[in-house]
């Protein structure tokens, strides 16, 4: 079945909202977000947003660190977009970059899991 743009967006956003409310769970008091759901959801479409926009072309920037440390760099780029998002949306409170890039593992591996559920129903 072929999704539209619009519902991969939403679908996106769901797994940025449920990736940031998975790690601020695991991390503690490093991410604060004030137990109000409200601001997990600003918060992953603003991540959703800033994943479509801005991360392509930091992808095509840093290529060469990412080939030459054989992918491992975009973890650090994954957390570079946590911690944009933290500096966009104060509400969303990171407490240093490793913590955001904690974040941004945590939201890949939820990331994957989400994908591969929703290849197997399709």
């Amino acid at each position: 079945m072929q999704r539209g743009p619009l519902s991969r967006f939403v679908i996106r956003w769901f797994v940025c909202g449920l990736g940031l409310w998975i790690a601020a769970g695991l991390l503690g008091d490093r991410i604060n977000y004030d137990s109000r759901i409200g601001v997990v959801v600003i918060a992953g479409l603003i991540l959703a947003i800033v994943n479509a926009i801005i991360k392509p072309i930091v992808v095509i920037l840093s290529l060469p660190a990412i080939l030459f440390s054989l992918g491992l760099f975009m973890v650090v780029i994954n957390g570079f977009m946590v911690y944009i998002v933290g500096w966009l949306y104060p509400q969303m409170q990171i407490a240093t970059f490793g913590t955001a890039v904690l974040a941004g593992l945590v939201i890949g591996l939820v990331n994957y899991l989400v994908s591969v559920i929703l290849e197997e129903r399709s």
